[in-house]
């Protein structure tokens, strides 16, 4: 049930054989993920649970859901952009449908991830799930 943008990103980490190579993409990710407004980076938006700063600012339109996201470690970056991929457009309803450990896992993420970043992976998807199912 990923989208488009999600499935592209699954081809990419298919084409990197290397963790390194996938390491790298996503920092790649992470910087050309568009910046955060400073003025949304406020306690309301801050994910608690993560090593390093991390904030997500949900929009919905049109019953789809988005979000705004930044943090001030370039891979975190690239994993909030790896969630964008996943969850940008999605209908509201069906965003707690989308099983994000499974669809993660085909990019290979899941084993190569620190337990902090795991950690801070989960609050971020707490995050998503909750503000959804709020809307």
């Amino acid at each position: 049930m990923a989208t488009a943008a999600f499935e592209e990103l699954v081809k990419t980490f298919e084409f990197l054989d290397a963790w390194e190579d996938r390491y790298r993409h996503v920092i790649e990710l992470g910087k050309a993920f568009r910046p955060m407004d400073e003025a949304l980076k406020v306690p309301a938006t801050k994910v608690q649970g993560c090593a390093s700063q991390v904030w997500i600012q949900p929009m919905i339109a049109n019953g789809c859901y988005d979000f705004q996201g930044d943090s001030d470690a370039m891979i975190v970056k690239g994993l909030i952009a790896i969630l964008h991929a996943l969850y940008a457009g999605v209908l509201v309803d069906e965003v707690g449908q989308i099983d994000a450990p499974v669809e993660l896992a085909r990019l290979g993420l899941i084993d190569h991830l620190s337990a902090q970043r795991s950690n801070g992976l989960r609050s971020m998807l707490e995050r998503i799930y909750k503000t959804a199912a709020e809307s």
